[in-house]
Parts: C-alpha cells; sequence; structure tokens
C-alpha cells in the first residue's frame, strides 16, 4: 500500500481502523521546533468522532502519544513517531462484508486487489480513522507555518443543496480563518449552518446520509514556490487532498464555473498595491503554471455522502454468487463533511511546508 508522501518532509500513515492502534512517521522536520501540544490535542477534538450528533457515536480520544522524534516539546531532527490507540472498536459489526461488499465502498475492489487477505473491520487501512494521524502531522505543520506568518483555514461551503456564503475576498486574514474554522458547525452563514444542521439529522433519521462542499484557504504564502508540470503546486495539493477518504472532487479558484466564462472575466488583473504585485481579484486561486502568485490559495473539494448507511441496499454475496440485499451495520457519520475540515487544512499544511523547505 502506498501510504507516504510527500518530497523533503516524508509523511508516512499506518494502521488500520479497529487495529490496535494508528499512527503516523513524520521525517524530515526542521530540527530546535518547539510545538505547542496543548494546541495539537485542541485540533485533533476538532476531527475526533462521538462529540456530536452530526457524527459517528464511536468514542475515541484521539489523543497522540509521542513515541519518537521529540525531546519534551521540541523537534530533535530523528523521525518523529506518533501512536493513537483504538479504544472503541466493534469488529463483529464487519462480519458479513467478507462475503457481501457494501456499495460505495472498497471492500470488493480490495478484496480482488489483495486477494481477501485485507483488514476489513472498520474499513481496515481505508477507512476514514486513518485522516487521525494526518492530522497529527498537520496539527504540527500549521503551527511551523505560522510561525512563517501563513495561515491556513476552511469552512463548510454547502451540505446537501444548502449552500454557505463564499470566503470573502478582501477580508481574508487571520483572524477569520481561525474563527470560522474552529467553530462548533464551522460556516460563515449561521442560518445557513442551522439548515445543514437540519438536513444532516433528517438523513441521519432516515437511516441515509448526506454530502458536501469545503471550501479550503491559504494566506501569506510566498510567490513563486511550486514548479511546472507534474510537480507544480496544485498537483502536490491533489495528491495529497485525494489521500483523504470520500473526497470525489477538487477545483482551485473559480474552477468548473470559471470554464464558462470569457477570458476577459476569469483573467486576474496584475497590480501594485501597498508596494507589492497583486492580482484584483483571484479566479486563479493563487497558483498559476504549477506555481504560488502571491494571492491566497483557495480550493473547494467536493465530499460524497457516507456510503455507510442503514438503509437497505442492493449488493452481491462472493461466495454464494447471487444477488443480495445488505443494510449496513455498526456507526457511522450520517455527513462526512463536518469532521473532515481540519483533515483538509492538515494536508494542506503538510504540502505547503514541504514546498517550503524544498526551496
Amino acid at each position: 500500500m502506498s501510504s507516504e508522501f510527500g518530497k523533503i518532509l516524508k509523511v508516512s500513515i499506518f494502521g488500520q481502523s479497529h487495529g490496535e492502534g494508528i499512527g503516523v512517521v513524520i521525517n524530515g522536520l526542521p530540527p530546535g521546533e518547539t510545538l505547542d501540544l496543548d494546541a495539537i490535542d485542541a485540533f485533533m477534538r476538532r476531527r475526533a468522532p462521538g462529540r456530536s450528533p452530526l457524527s459517528t457515536p464511536r468514542q475515541e480520544a484521539d489523543k497522540p502519544e509521542f513515541i519518537a522524534g521529540l525531546l519534551g516539546n521540541v523537534t530533535c531532527g530523528a523521525p518523529l513517531c506518533a501512536l493513537i490507540r483504538n479504544r472503541d472498536t466493534r469488529s463483529g459489526d464487519y462480519e458479513q462484508l467478507r462475503d457481501v461488499p457494501r456499495p460505495g465502498h472498497a471492500d470488493y475492489p480490495a478484496t480482488i486487489r489483495y486477494k481477501g487477505a485485507q483488514d476489513l473491520r472498520g474499513g481496515g487501512h481505508f477507512s476514514g480513522r486513518l485522516t487521525a494521524p494526518l492530522c497529527i502531522a498537520g496539527a504540527i505543520c500549521l503551527q511551523l507555518l505560522a510561525k512563517r506568518g501563513i495561515f491556513i483555514g476552511a469552512h463548510i461551503a454547502a451540505v446537501a443543496d444548502i449552500d454557505d456564503d463564499p470566503l470573502p475576498e478582501q477580508d481574508l486574514n487571520e483572524e477569520f480563518l481561525q474563527r470560522i474554522s474552529t467553530k462548533s458547525f464551522a460556516v460563515i452563514n449561521d442560518a445557513a449552518g442551522e439548515k445543514m444542521q437540519q438536513a444532516i439529522l433528517a438523513a441521519a433519521n432516515d437511516e441515509d446520509s448526506v454530502g458536501g462542499i469545503i471550501e479550503c484557504c491559504a494566506i501569506n504564502f510566498p510567490a513563486g514556490i511550486g514548479n511546472p508540470m507534474y510537480e507544480g503546486l496544485d498537483n502536490r495539493l491533489a495528491q495529497a487532498i485525494f489521500g483523504i477518504p470520500a473526497i470525489k472532487g477538487l477545483e482551485f479558484g473559480s474552477g468548473f464555473a470559471g470554464s464558462r466564462l470569457r477570458g476577459s472575466a476569469n483573467n486576474d488583473p496584475w497590480i501594485l498595491q501597498d508596494g507589492k504585485v497583486r492580482t484584483t481579484s483571484n479566479h486563479h486561486g493563487g497558483i498559476l503554471g504549477g506555481l504560488s502568485s502571491g494571492m491566497p490559495l483557495v480550493y473547494r473539494v467536493a465530499v460524497k455522502p457516507t456510503p455507510s448507511i442503514a438503509k437497505t441496499q442492493q449488493s452481491v454475496s462472493l461466495s454464494r454468487q447471487e444477488n443480495t440485499p445488505l443494510s449496513i451495520k455498526g456507526r457511522h457519520d450520517p455527513c462526512i463533511v463536518p469532521r473532515a475540515i481540519p483533515c483538509l487544512e492538515a494536508v494542506t499544511a503538510i504540502v505547503l511546508l514541504d514546498l517550503l523547505l524544498e526551496q
């Protein structure tokens, strides 16, 4: 399995959803960096399950144990290793999936790829649970970027067919990003957020689920970072973003909407502003030709509805070679979107710090 990414800063994820534990190994962190371990714990709580009726009731503290790479709370230059022990597992809920694969999951293709030897419990290594150690790495990188004046935040742009307000292009600053992304329900427009929560609960009551869109932003990232062609800033971000389960679409800046415009409307004119080269708009989302432009980096991702639902669905029995209905057991989020926000911030931070270290 390919569970490592990064060039200078290499992040490797290990473990299975219902195994003894999950964790991360990070190679390439600069030595002598003081980390705020309480801030890491706070970041992890944003992704942790069992803290809202909008999420899975599985109870996991998700508090990382740092077993290498730190002296006290300072990076020592050695590979950093952090472990999260799984506490609240119910593996029996997944017994039937060895024979009857879940619609919308990797159960069937994984059975073919790994000849039935893969860990199916809770989705094994394919599970969204593996984003917890990813968030440990991201929380560390967010702190190192903040020391360099670079800040990242995200919000729920949509749930089902309900939209939040877009990010305000002219008022993006550290305070705004911090305030929005750390709200209990990360939206700009609280009235829209209330409607989103009602839609999530309605789907859960119907034994179903909903998806949505997340918009992520990074500010103060310097211009000229990245590469053309296949190692571009957008390429590297895309690789990491699609490592998060349930992400099915990605657009930067005006994205697909921009494809409907004329060039004169979609281009961003260059201007001098307070002695700096800027653009009057940001349809390009902060990336041109694989390089950062100095404008805010803005992208949106599409998050599919949670495929694990109690509503009866159609599947097949692999042993009997016949069609069969399936009602999925276990504890699952009726909407993945709220808990995916810190995951997006995490991978963005990892990629941006990796590129800075490379440059």
